[in-house]
């Protein structure tokens, strides 16, 4: 055999393998750079292991191989809740925009109504039979 056509790559074992691993978690990351919900300056990276196990009497090495990506995680979103009682003066949070609802914006499109979310009293769950007091 010509030797230069043995010599290669411990990368081009196991068929490709190895290599198909890194380039698929390298796909992640740029997936992972491309979404506008993480931070695009954040640090990303590739992770290759290669385990070599030899066997008791050397004649063989069995060789495990592993590729991690680390990603950047997802910014955490925010809002702004107001507590207020309706007009049953119940507890309820509302959610507050930075337009009046109905307002026109510079498009031309109408402000959205806020996001409400009603405050159940444990009082209350117990009177429906929703929630249960374990003593």
């Amino acid at each position: 055999m010509d030797r230069e056509k043995m010599t290669t790559s411990i990368l081009d074992m196991c068929m490709g393998a190895i290599k198909e691993r890194v380039d698929y978690d390298a796909a992640r990351v740029v997936e992972n750079i491309l979404d506008p919900n993480t931070d695009a300056k954040a640090k990303r990276k590739i992770t290759l292991t290669i385990e070599f196990l030899p066997s008791a009497d050397r004649t063989h090495i069995t060789v495990h191989t592993g590729s991690k990506a680390a990603l950047a995680p997802t910014a955490p979103v925010e809002t702004s809740l107001g507590m207020m009682s309706d007009a049953n003066g119940e507890m309820q949070l509302v959610e507050l925009l930075p337009q009046v609802a109905g307002q026109m914006d510079m498009d031309g499109s109408a402000a959205p109504e806020p996001k409400v979310l009603k405050l159940a009293t444990l009082a209350d769950e117990l009177q429906s039979g929703r929630a249960v007091v374990m003593v």
